[in-house]
């Protein structure tokens, strides 16, 4: 009996030690995270993305990013770093192009290059003829660690956003881990940059952003709406800020939309002055009552992974105009298409972006 009582406070002593000592990556920053509003007012609860109908795309899965483009086809990024290519109603698939990384947003510039935000590359122009071309990985000597989000001005001027100068998911096992390790930590090192082609310069728009994620272009092409997903915001920033730190905003750099009930990813513009954003998950109320205890989220990363507060999947799409008014919200409760990253709007249909689908989803409108 003396000898296995023994063996049992040994055991838990190790057990104490490995979940108070072990080593992890992050380090945790206290924040204070707003009572979360919950599916009312605006965000009240609706079925009115359940029901998506699918276009297969075979072996791939994870269609992050859909546009139109030009040609009338159908562009898609998927998980294996392909771009497919197809008709909108997703016959005719062929590969587009294979960065050997993994694309999240992408946008045309006027000469029909695409313009891709590479996670693992950094930002890429493929030309109609498929080559592949680096335009940037590095602001200075310091490298772009996470491409994410990318838009192309009026002028040529490219807007990317950087999620995360701290966990490149070329290091920490893919994009949505390293996001994870991001978003626990909060240190809030994610920027929006410029590069400029004619000048071959990039630089530094905006930083101080926890988790930088979706952007897109005002319609006068002044101002930049940015998802901040870590912090359940979108921001208005003015294109001519300049290594602004938004952790002390001013005239250049506003919050928009503030306090969501999920975390913000995609942007994208739709018509009749539409922006288009997606909820990738709901919030965790676990995550926020964490936020001013850097201990115990350090804790979190030595548990098995099946008991980290990853919250469960949520359908949700809105849409709001440039001075904030939410004029669309679409809700699936059931989660039945996972991480509803965005959306694709054309006349004729809503195209839902996933980071993990095996499908591509749409809606008839």
């Amino acid at each position: 009996m003396k000898k296995a009582a023994l063996i049992l406070v040994l055991m838990v002593a190790v057990a104490g030690a490995y979940l108070s000592w072990w080593p992890v990556p992050i380090e945790p920053v206290r924040w204070t995270a707003s009572t979360a509003p919950g599916y009312t007012g605006p965000h009240a609860v609706n079925n009115k993305l359940a029901g998506l109908q699918m276009i297969s795309l075979g072996a791939e899965e994870g269609p992050e990013h859909v546009v139109i483009a030009r040609d009338g086809k159908l562009y898609v990024t998927v998980a294996s770093g392909i771009i497919l290519r197809m008709a909108p109603d997703g016959s005719a698939q062929e590969v587009f192009a294979n960065t050997g990384g993994r694309v999240l947003g992408f946008d045309f510039d006027a000469a029909g290059h695409l313009i891709a935000a590479d996670a693992v590359k950094g930002l890429l122009s493929i030309s109609p003829d498929k080559k592949i071309t680096l335009l940037t990985d590095k602001v200075g000597s310091d490298p772009i660690r996470y491409a994410d989000a990318v838009i192309v001005a009026g002028n040529g001027k490219i807007y990317l956003s950087d999620a995360s100068t701290r966990f490149a998911p070329a290091r920490w096992g893919g994009t949505f881990e390293a996001s994870v390790l991001d978003i626990l930590e909060q240190s809030s090192t994610g920027r929006i940059l410029e590069f400029d082609p004619a000048t071959r310069v990039t630089r530094v728009v905006a930083r101080g952003l926890g988790f930088a994620n979706g952007v897109a272009l005002s319609q006068d092409g002044k101002t930049l709406f940015v998802a901040e997903t870590g912090k359940y915001r979108v921001w208005k920033v003015s294109v001519d800020a300049n290594d602004l730190d938004v952790a002390q905003p001013g005239p250049q750099a506003r919050v928009l939309l503030d306090n969501l009930p999920g975390y913000p990813d995609n942007l994208m513009r739709g018509l009749d002055g539409r922006i288009w954003l997606g909820l990738a998950k709901p919030r965790n109320p676990t995550v926020d009552k964490l936020a001013d205890q850097p201990f115990l989220r350090k804790l979190t990363l030595r548990l098995p992974r099946a008991m980290w507060p990853i919250p469960p999947s949520y359908g949700h799409v809105m849409a709001f105009t440039e001075d904030g008014k939410i004029v669309a919200d679409l809700q699936d409760p059931s989660g039945a298409y996972p991480e509803t990253t965005g959306v694709t709007e054309t006349p004729d249909r809503l195209y839902i972006q996933s980071l993990h689908a095996k499908s591509l989803g749409w809606l008839a409108k």
